[in-house]
């Protein structure tokens, strides 16, 4: 299954990547996944659910401009809109259920527990950003939890920890998208960033890159939200906005 995913994600075929994955974690009786296998499992589904979540950015901008045209055209990008966001929430409940049968109960080491309760909160984040307002709240709720949980577990990891740093960033971004607290978001990155900048003399190298690249995501989302929230950057004066959208933790395969 191995050499059969990491053959898929070579040829940029996903889906099968996913599937391949997904028998690995459900066979894996008990054992928990190897740091190569986890970081491939976290690959294919960011990849299937990232393509998704591109899509309805594209169909949603689309959609704003068909403002007062066709009643046809713009029922039709409903539609395939809709069509894009079920293949999502199969995506999400798939990974979940995942986590929740296989991936979490067979977790023995902390830096694997916070990366699956990361990933929880994830996939939750991503259900929320396209579901009812009812459903919303509920999943919004599931994905707090999730984070949390691996908030307080990475209290055993050290602050420059890639996983570590990258809960952060992505926990952070839920608090800003998902529950519109953008001082609460800011609150989360800064304190993050700044105690990964007191230890950075201290990471091991083979982390250093991992580290210093989500730092850098931190930063440049705490510079972006900086008008929402009335944050400061570290010196004291207002950081200047840059119009770039927020950053998560997904681009670092941590």
């Amino acid at each position: 299954m191995l050499t059969k995913a990491k053959l898929a994600e070579q040829v940029e075929r996903y889906d099968e990547m996913v599937t391949a994955m997904k028998e690995l974690a459900e066979k894996s009786d008990e054992q928990e996944l190897t740091e190569e296998e986890r970081n491939l499992l976290s690959v294919a589904y960011k990849n299937v659910i990232g393509t998704r979540r591109a899509s309805c950015r594209i169909l949603n901008s689309i959609a704003n401009k068909e403002d007062g045209k066709s009643d046809e055209r713009v029922e039709m990008i409903s539609s395939y809109k809709s069509r894009v966001q079920a293949e999502m929430k199969d995506i999400c409940d798939e990974i979940l259920s995942l986590l929740n049968k296989y991936l979490i109960p067979n977790s023995k080491k902390s830096d694997t527990k916070v990366f699956y309760h990361k990933m929880k909160g994830d996939y939750y984040r991503y259900l929320a950003e396209f579901s009812t307002q009812n459903e919303r709240s509920l999943v919004s709720e599931n994905a707090k939890e999730a984070y949390q949980q691996a908030v307080k577990i990475a209290e055993e990891l050290d602050e420059t920890d890639p996983i570590r740093l990258g809960l952060a960033l992505n926990f952070s971004v839920f608090y800003y998208e998902i529950l519109s607290k953008p001082k609460e978001a800011c609150t989360l990155a800064r304190n993050a960033f700044e105690e990964a900048m007191s230890k950075l003399d201290d990471v091991r190298e083979d982390k250093y890159k991992d580290a210093t690249l989500i730092m850098q995501l931190l930063r440049d989302n705490l510079t972006l939200w900086a008008d929402d929230s009335g944050a400061l950057d570290p010196e004291g004066e207002e950081t200047p906005v840059e119009a770039k959208p927020p950053q998560d933790g997904d681009k670092p395969d941590d």
